[in-house]
């Protein structure tokens, strides 16, 4: 059975790079830059929530092996940036080349990978560990 670090590392190819986690961040991002329109109390939660799925991930490696901070959130905050800009893109073409029925499109991919990256790391909380 693998492990979530040897599942990681299969499918990115590297042991610093949450691949779970990145899918929330660009399908929050574009939720973020489809909602970015019509600004509100809803676009603070999801720009501090935004901040919070860029950084916290970061901490929660705990192979002893972290890549440097600057370019961990180099590199989610350039994600978070072209997903958000593909939002408002998303938002602006609503309607006129996208059918407006796909208008909660980024919210629900948001809630489906979600709901992975929880089993994820859930799994990865509290599978069984050998004793030494």
């Amino acid at each position: 059975m693998k492990t979530t670090e040897g599942m990681r590392e299969t499918v990115s190819g590297a042991t610093g790079f949450a691949v779970d986690t990145t899918f929330v961040l660009l399908f929050l991002a574009l939720e973020f830059g489809r909602s970015l329109v019509n600004f509100g109390f809803d676009g603070v939660l999801l720009g501090i929530s935004l901040v919070m799925l860029i950084v916290l991930p970061y901490f929660y490696m705990s192979d002893g092996v972290r890549p440097d901070l600057g370019k961990w959130l180099a590199g989610r905050g350039t994600i978070a940036t072209f997903a958000a800009l593909l939002g408002i893109a998303f938002q602006q073409t609503l309607g006129v080349v996208i059918p407006d029925a796909l208008r909660f499109l980024p919210m629900i991919l948001l809630i489906v990978s979600a709901m992975a990256s929880c089993y994820i790391q859930f799994y990865g909380f509290l599978r069984l560990r050998p004793a030494k």
